[in-house]
């Protein structure tokens, strides 16, 4: 089995390619998704949040208030440490119980923080994608509704896009079209299939 770890600025494509992966026969583990799971009403990951920042991160029906937890995370740089610190190593338990169990002949990770994680160590190979510095907080402001202001935050949080694609074995520029995006996809997914 390949592994190949992706991962891309906020708001630069990086699940439209996953998707793309996935239409070309990959199976893909979204540690967005894994870190909803691992956070659910009853789970040891929500009760640890709820230690960590109180019951206010409660919505009504006891579910996590994501929005609530975003504002704590993303104005402090030691508050979105000591979350990463709590959820990552559950993550990463039950990514690795997927890989265990998947039989595909290759599994795309999809990791918003692959490198800062760590993940990248459990990838045969990286691959970043990247969008217009620009179009960014444009992107993420009509994707989720945030003010540009918020989306900026969001992306100066993160690792640098050139930091990332430095690191990477490949690079996906999705400030094109779909069907350039998709070009570039398919032409490196070959190269997989001919390891």
């Amino acid at each position: 089995m390949r592994i190949i770890g992706l991962t891309g600025t906020i708001g630069s494509g990086k699940s439209a390619v996953a998707g793309m992966l996935a239409e070309l026969g990959a199976e893909v583990i979204d540690t967005d998704k894994v870190a909803r799971e691992v956070v659910e009403p009853g789970t040891p990951g929500l009760k640890k949040l709820v230690e960590t920042w109180g019951e206010s991160l409660l919505t009504g029906d006891g579910s996590l208030d994501r929005e609530k937890l975003a504002a704590i995370v993303f104005a402090d740089e030691g508050q979105r440490r000591r979350l990463n610190s709590i959820l990552h190593p559950m993550i990463g338990a039950e990514v690795a119980a997927r890989l265990a169990a998947s039989r595909a002949p290759a599994v795309v990770l999809e990791v918003p923080l692959l490198f800062e994680s760590g993940f990248d160590k459990m990838a045969h190979e990286c691959w970043v994608v990247t969008a217009d510095e620009d179009s960014l907080p444009k992107r993420i402001a009509a994707r989720d509704g945030a003010g540009e202001d918020a989306a900026r935050a969001r992306i100066t949080s993160q690792m640098s896009q050139e930091e990332k694609a430095r690191r990477a074995d490949v690079v996906i520029d999705n400030s094109g079209t779909l069907a350039q995006t998709r070009t570039q996809v398919a032409e490196a997914w070959r190269k997989i299939e001919k390891l």
